[in-house]
């Protein structure tokens, strides 16, 4: 069912003040930067061995993430989980019980289909279930 540890979600205030940190202090490399109008963010992807980074700084004040970041602060967001079949999973998930924020997959970033699960079903943690063409 889950294929692999997709991304790391960290939502940060600036892509500017962040980034470099990321890309001159752990000489990380920038795969790019994109905004994801569904989900109110501008993302900057950042290459970590075989997982990603994705920095996640609010477009709005209403973005989930800009919410997120007044309540919390800057910092983790959530673990994105590398699935095949998206639809299918979020129907297991809600059949085992989990409560999912999305019935439907969303578009995301890099051309993902993305649902997230709430953290009230998941210990505290939100978990996002992430498809992207090619991953079956």
């Amino acid at each position: 069912m889950i294929k692999k540890v997709d991304h790391i979600g960290i939502a940060v205030r600036s892509l500017g003040e962040a980034l470099p940190f990321y890309t001159e202090t752990l000489q990380l490399e920038c795969l790019g930067i994109e905004e994801v109008e569904s989900q109110g963010v501008k993302v900057a992807f950042i290459k970590a061995g075989e997982t990603k980074l994705e920095l996640l700084e609010p477009t709005s004040q209403e973005s989930p993430v800009a919410k997120f970041i007044e309540k919390r602060g800057e910092g983790l967001h959530h673990v994105a989980l590398g699935v095949g079949s998206i639809q299918d999973r979020i129907n297991e998930m809600k059949d085992k019980g989990i409560k999912m924020l999305q019935d439907k997959p969303k578009p995301g970033a890099g051309g993902a289909q993305v649902a997230f699960m709430h953290p009230k079903s998941t210990g505290g943690i939100l978990y996002e279930l992430c498809e992207k063409k090619g991953l079956k």
